[in-house]
């Protein structure tokens, strides 16, 4: 089996359950030595690129299932949870795991908590009362990270550095397929034309890439197009410096909500030893900025935006960040990215362009999780939304500030 089997059960779980599910239960059946009678898939909105549910074994067991799907993989082993572990993170350990690319499979005992997706957006649809006990939770988990990156701190070398899977997020996604699939080649490199719809008609994403922007009066000096050679530059593996032991894609989907001062970690796709910015940029963007991403037709009814084409592209919206994405926010950044920061600065570690590198990343989650020229994914409203998102995380705005500035902002003023 192949990585393109397993991204095909991920699709076809929101269109063929059926079908996924069979497919899926003749797969674990024929490559593990697990007896599995029947499986259920759980299609999720977080499940963006990952598929998970329950399997049950030929004795009645029911157990829990979950893998990482990520097309043009270059790393060769996922799931370092003994390493998250062995750090001191609050990690469910699988009682099965398979690491080999293309039939990465991790499988767990039942879980019963509700994930932190599921709670934070049943709290932002006023569907729950739990924002203290969640706030509690959020910041103890936070302050216990920031003792983790601290103890885990070290140098690294190019070639560990390279190998480390977090890149796979970043990195591989530009150079390694991902973006000549969704928005075509990269820039100066021919390739067939790439259509997106936004509102008031279809364009081609070339254009769109050479586009400079006004996004609600946030003036940006670089397109799309800068913004990508940028990233490439900036995030590059093969770069020895300071590392720590993450988890690498700690969204709200992959951690567990156990009450006001537990929160549990899960699927370990791309745990290891890497940069922190690295480590703390999918819980940045999308515990706070990106339920778009995960709504799209929700965020489309809820939000009012517009689009006045010209030599420069003017966008107005009005989305803004529920109290519960602010929490995630100011806790992430105030318990762990400033001290982390600060320590880095201490020991001679702190990269000069450390803002840079962090918004090449930020950039890479709006940009390159999803393809945001797929009309059956994402309303006209709504990839343009994520355009607008993608140049706010990666390039500086002039004039007004953007919400991201005004926090990094902040940070540099801290250290």
């Amino acid at each position: 089996m192949s990585e393109d089997f397993l991204q095909k059960v991920q699709t076809l779980q929101f269109t063929d359950k059926k079908q996924a599910e069979a497919l899926l239960l003749a797969f674990v059946r024929e490559s593990f030595s697990l007896k599995a009678a029947t499986l259920e898939l759980r299609p999720l909105a977080v499940s963006l690129n990952s598929f998970n549910g329950f399997m049950t074994l030929d004795d009645g067991k029911r157990l829990f299932f979950k893998t990482h799907t990520e097309p043009d993989s270059v790393i060769g082993e996922y799931y370092n949870a003994a390493m998250l572990a062995e750090a001191g993170y609050p990690v469910i350990q699988p009682i099965f795991s398979s690491q080999e690319a293309g039939k990465q499979f991790l499988v767990y005992e039942v879980i019963d908590n509700p994930s932190v997706f599921d709670l934070a957006w049943a709290i932002e649809n006023n569907q729950s009362d739990d924002f203290e006990a969640l706030s509690q939770a959020q910041n103890a988990a936070d302050d216990q990270l920031l003792t983790i990156y601290q103890s885990t701190l070290a140098e690294q070398s190019t070639e560990d550095a390279a190998r480390a899977p977090v890149h796979q997020l970043f990195y591989h996604r530009i150079t390694g397929g991902r973006l000549e699939r969704f928005y075509g080649a990269l820039p100066g490199q021919s390739s067939d034309s790439v259509a997106i719809k936004i509102p008031g008609s279809e364009y081609s994403m070339q254009e769109v890439r050479r586009a400079k922007w006004v996004i609600n009066g946030q003036h940006y000096d670089l397109t799309l197009d800068d913004l990508i050679q940028k990233a490439i530059l900036l995030l590059n593996p093969s770069q020895a410096g300071p590392s720590i032991i993450g988890h690498g894609d700690a969204h709200n989907g992959n951690v567990f909500f156990r009450g006001h001062d537990s929160l549990l970690y899960f699927d370990p796709a791309f745990a290891g030893r890497h940069h922190p910015l690295l480590d703390l940029t999918k819980p940045l963007f999308h515990n706070v900025f990106a339920m778009w991403l995960y709504f799209p037709t929700v965020k489309r009814d809820q939000t009012r935006i517009t689009l006045d084409m010209g030599d420069v592209w003017q966008v107005e919206h009005d989305y803004t960040l529920h109290p519960v994405r602010e929490m995630f926010l100011r806790s992430k950044v105030e318990r762990t990215l400033i001290p982390i920061l600060r320590e880095l600065k201490q020991g001679g570690w702190l990269r000069t362009d450390w803002r840079d590198f962090l918004k090449a990343s930020l950039f890479c989650c709006p940009f390159l999780t999803m393809n945001l020229t797929d009309p059956n994914k994402f309303p006209p409203e709504i990839s343009l939304l994520g355009l607008t998102m993608a140049v706010e995380m990666g390039a500086e705005s002039r004039g007004v500030r953007s919400k991201i500035d005004l926090v990094l902002d902040e940070v540099e003023k801290s250290l």
